[in-house]
């Protein structure tokens, strides 16, 4: 009985660490706004609530390849970032943050709305259907190991985009001081549309994960949405080590106590987690330098 527990118990910590792959690439879109724009887009989740909606219309109703179907759903929501950069949050840079958040939370508000005219309130699925791996009787799911892999490789990406190309630095140049580098030279409207670009294609990507494991309605952003929020903040508002280790340790929070009791409870112990460490260390694990 022990032995058998024993698996059951590196089965929820595998499934953790699987899980803690996409929620550390969802933390990873926001985080990287955040650091660069210093807005916190509160609306990140209904990006990813489209892109999930334009994979199923690709690939379920338009009958694309899946990998297509892919690659034009992560550009058309970088497009979506950047139309929402220039529309809603260059005209409000200077603004109080209170208002940055009140203008990105009535873009939450209206996308959700309008999915639910435009696309209706039943729940869609791809209906791709990927094996389970089963390992020494453990079982894991393809979809969630697949994500893993190519969320692990998506922030691989990132960070070679960040640390190797010239735009890249200059991303990381601005986010450290955005008041000298314009004074250098670098154009700051330009580096912020990249970034809005490349987040919103983070979030595009992200819907082309989890669409693979749920089915998609106008109101899914409120299943990752808080979530990502909590991870960027306890990992330190900008700060992407931060958020990528604390997406891993909510990711196995959750996955434990829905060994435990269920995935519900799971999610009610990751809150608990977070109000705690806020008490403890409000400022983030690794909180950004100022």
């Amino acid at each position: 009985m022990s032995e058998i527990f024993d698996i059951y118990l590196v089965e929820a910590l595998i499934n953790g660490v699987l899980l803690g792959g996409v929620l550390a690439l969802l933390a990873l879109g926001l985080n990287l706004i955040f650091g660069v724009i210093d807005v916190v887009w509160i609306c990140y989740a209904e990006l990813i609530m489209l892109g999930m909606y334009s994979m199923y219309y690709l690939y379920s109703v338009y009958h694309l390849p899946f990998v297509v179907a892919a690659i034009i759903s992560i550009g058309g929501v970088g497009v979506l970032g950047v139309i929402l950069h220039v529309v809603v949050i260059q005209p409000l840079l200077t603004a109080a943050p209170i208002n940055q958040l009140l203008a990105t939370g009535g873009v939450l508000a209206f996308l959700q709305s309008a999915a639910t005219i435009g696309f209706g309130i039943d729940f869609k699925n791809l209906g791709i259907r990927l094996p389970v791996l089963e390992v020494s009787e453990m079982f894991i799911s393809y979809s969630r190991l697949l994500a893993f892999l190519v969320a692990l490789a998506g922030m691989v990406a990132l960070f070679l985009f960040l640390s190797r190309t010239y735009v890249g630095t200059a991303i990381r140049a601005i986010a450290q001081d955005r008041q000298v580098m314009p004074l250098m030279g670098v154009d700051s409207r330009r580096i912020y549309m990249i970034t809005s670009a490349v987040g919103g294609s983070l979030a595009g990507l992200a819907a082309c994960l989890l669409v693979l494991q749920y089915d998609v309605h106008p109101f899914i952003g409120l299943t990752f949405g808080p979530i990502t929020f909590m991870i960027c903040v306890m990992g330190g508002l900008g700060n992407m080590i931060g958020g990528f280790i604390a997406a891993f340790l909510f990711a196995e929070i959750i996955s434990v106590g829905g060994l435990y009791l269920d995935l519900e409870w799971g999610y009610v112990f990751a809150f608990c987690f977070f109000i705690a460490m806020m008490f403890i260390r409000p400022q983030g694990l690794l909180a950004r330098r100022s």
